[in-house]
């Protein structure tokens, strides 16, 4: 198992983040395969302090599939949802990524519960200064945040569309 640069395909250092793949070298007979797994991670070859010396791997941080790239930072839409969840928002979102003066911009539009749309404009207000800040530290950028009434966030076939980049239109 190796990480690697998933736009570049270069081969990381211990302890970077980046794409897991796997290559299987101890079959005999077999061809020689290196599986991308599109999940972003960090592997570790440092020693437990239980004694272990295998390999280590961080939990998953994301897909390079669906990997955004924001003010040169790696932000992932998995990223954001948890901190929506562990917030107590619905996962019902979209990411729209402009450029403004050669500058990205990035805005998170969320749906309100029911109970949070019924709330004063100063709270909804807080709401969305309190997730300003979440995601500031979640992502380490400068997100903006608009919360919106329930159900008015687009769906295509029953699937929300996540995530719209609008910066291509912008460079034309």
């Amino acid at each position: 198992a190796e990480i690697i640069d998933p736009n570049t395909g270069e081969v990381l250092p211990d302890g970077e983040k980046g794409e897991l793949v796997f290559t299987s070298i101890t079959k005999e007979a077999f061809p020689l395969i290196r599986y991308r797994t599109k999940d972003i991670c960090v592997l570790s070859h440092e020693k437990c302090s239980c004694g272990r010396t295998f390999v280590k791997m961080s939990k998953p941080m994301g897909r390079s599939d669906d990997m955004l790239i924001v003010k040169g930072v790696n932000v992932f839409p998995s990223q954001i949802e948890t901190v929506l969840m562990n917030k107590g928002y619905p996962a019902n979102y979209q990411i729209i990524v402009t450029r403004e003066n050669y500058s990205d911009k990035l805005d998170v539009h969320v749906e309100m519960t029911p109970e949070m749309f019924s709330d004063t404009l100063s709270r909804i207000s807080a709401r969305e200064k309190d997730l300003v800040a979440a995601l500031k530290a979640m992502l380490g950028i400068y997100a903006e945040v608009h919360l919106v009434e329930p159900k008015s966030i687009i769906r295509s076939e029953g699937k929300a569309v996540r995530v719209i980049d609008r910066r291509e239109l912008y460079n034309k």
